[in-house]
């Protein structure tokens, strides 16, 4: 993973655009549904949580309160969005069980065997590196635990087509994206065993319409409201992302792995 200084990419009118389609505290689309389906059989009832990547903190909310988990801490690298996140836990009183740390890009600061399950909800498009990152992963994990995450991956490793590159020049985000394969061998070199995928390009579809049509129409004011004089950009930037995932280029899954218990 990269070392170099990370600059503030989700401001606070970009949060505040995201939060307007997908809700207080998420930074991705889905919300406590989501979570819950990539949770699918797994239990985190009273474990220790590494949440990589975790925004404005509504996953960790949701962890806690709905699936049991005995202590979240969250790690990103924007103090403005930890902040956001550390007033919510304390707002919501669950300051005992959800930390924040700010960490810089690189390896994570973590001892070995640190934590029983390491989540992630589509931050990992950040970090270019994925064989670097789930090799910190698993390190981090004790023996027996898991890896639960989701994550926006493109279709295949050939160069970007039309709609997703417009979408990447429109958004500006630093993206390091790569196919579900990428992640698979990323995952087993790694070491992680029983490494599973799952596509959700079609409910993508479907949140970006949904979210298109509201920033577009009801919500338009509301979005001025909250954004000003780049509300139009934002519109922009779900419109461009809804042609890139009905062309099938921009193809979220769901990701699991397991490190062996010995």
């Amino acid at each position: 993973m990269s070392n170099e200084q990370h600059e503030i990419e989700y401001t606070d009118s970009f949060v505040g655009a995201i939060e307007l389609v997908w809700g207080d505290g998420f930074l991705s689309p889905g919300g406590e549904d989501e979570i819950t389906l990539f949770l699918e059989g797994l239990n985190i009832s009273g474990k220790e949580v590494l949440d990589v990547g975790s925004g404005t903190g509504g996953c960790d909310v949701v962890l806690v309160r709905t699936h049991g988990a005995g202590h979240v801490l969250g790690v990103d690298v924007e103090q403005p969005v930890i902040d956001r996140s550390i007033a919510r836990a304390e707002e919501l009183g669950l300051s005992d069980r959800i930390s924040y740390q700010k960490v810089e890009p690189g390896p994570f600061p973590f001892e070995d065997e640190s934590f029983d399950v390491v989540f992630s909800k589509d931050a990992m498009i950040h970090i270019e590196d994925k064989a670097s990152l789930f090799a910190e992963v698993i390190r981090v994990l004790r023996p027996g635990g898991f890896f639960v995450a989701s994550d926006w991956m493109r279709r295949d490793e050939l160069a970007p087509g039309p709609e997703i590159q417009n979408w990447l020049d429109i958004v500006g985000l630093t993206f390091g994206m790569h196919s579900p394969p990428h992640y698979v061998e990323a995952l087993e070199l790694a070491g992680f065993q029983g490494v599973e995928t799952r596509d959700r390009n079609e409910f993508l579809v479907n949140a970006l319409r949904a979210d298109f049509e509201l920033l577009s129409g009801e919500g338009r004011d509301e979005l001025i409201r909250r954004t000003g004089p780049e509300a139009q950009h934002f519109i922009d930037v779900w419109s461009a992302a809804l042609k890139a995932a009905e062309s099938g280029e921009l193809r979220p899954c769901h990701l699991r792995g397991f490190k062996p218990s010995a």
